[in-house]
């Protein structure tokens, strides 16, 4: 895709964890993912150094960006995200500034943004970002930072909160999705979950995402 800032279809989104990969390699997890159906994938190992990152950002670019055309985003790097020529970026509220991001990102690179709160979504569909995941929906302990959840009343609220302003920005949500809830999250109005443990640790990853995706479809 030419300009990256205009993908909007995240769908199942794949959101990386080397240490719940069970000893396998990040990249043949990716892969097998990409194969059952993701949509997109952003790389949040926060236990990389820089150069280690910036390594393994530049190989999923190459091997699924470039070769798949799945948008690889970066969890927080703007300068990784520059430097792998990754597809976009995700910031949460203390990272870099999105004015400051978009300024050395340009337009045609993606930009989301976590919104742990209500009062920080209303600030986000004000900042040029394409997507804004409000997070976590359940209680997780992949992020060790988490804000409490929002729970499946407070997505309705989002979704709400969102029709109401207008904003047509993409809706996504993460924290705790799993087969058992995906299709109660997806109910509730968001355009996209994003999901860690169920994918990185299932033990066939490429059924796991196919049966993730049977819940997108419609009630008939």
């Amino acid at each position: 895709m030419a300009e990256w800032s205009e993908f909007r279809d995240y769908g199942l989104y794949l959101v990386t964890d080397q240490d719940l990969c069970k000893g396998r390699p990040l990249l043949d997890v990716v892969l097998e993912a990409v194969q059952g159906g993701v949509n997109a994938v952003q790389i949040r190992e926060k236990n990389n150094n820089t150069r280690d990152f910036l390594a393994l950002a530049k190989l999923l670019v190459r091997e699924v960006q470039t070769k798949k055309n799945i948008p690889i985003i970066i969890n927080d790097r703007v300068d990784i995200a520059l430097a792998s020529g990754a597809a976009g970026v995700h910031l949460g509220q203390s990272d870099m500034p999105i004015v400051d991001a978009r300024r050395l990102m340009g337009t045609r690179r993606i930009i989301g943004r976590t919104a742990p709160t209500m009062e920080d979504l209303e600030r986000s569909i004000k900042e040029e970002v394409n997507y804004i995941a409000v997070s976590p929906v359940f209680p997780t302990t992949t992020k060790k930072d988490a804000a409490p959840a929002w729970g499946l009343e407070g997505m309705v609220k989002a979704r709400q909160f969102m029709d109401e302003k207008h904003c047509t920005l993409p809706l996504i949500t993460i924290g705790g999705i799993n087969l058992d809830n995906a299709k109660d999250v997806l109910n509730t109005g968001v355009d996209s979950i994003a999901v860690v443990s169920a994918i990185c640790s299932a033990t066939n990853v490429e059924e796991t995402v196919k049966q993730f995706l049977l819940s997108f479809k419609p009630k008939v």
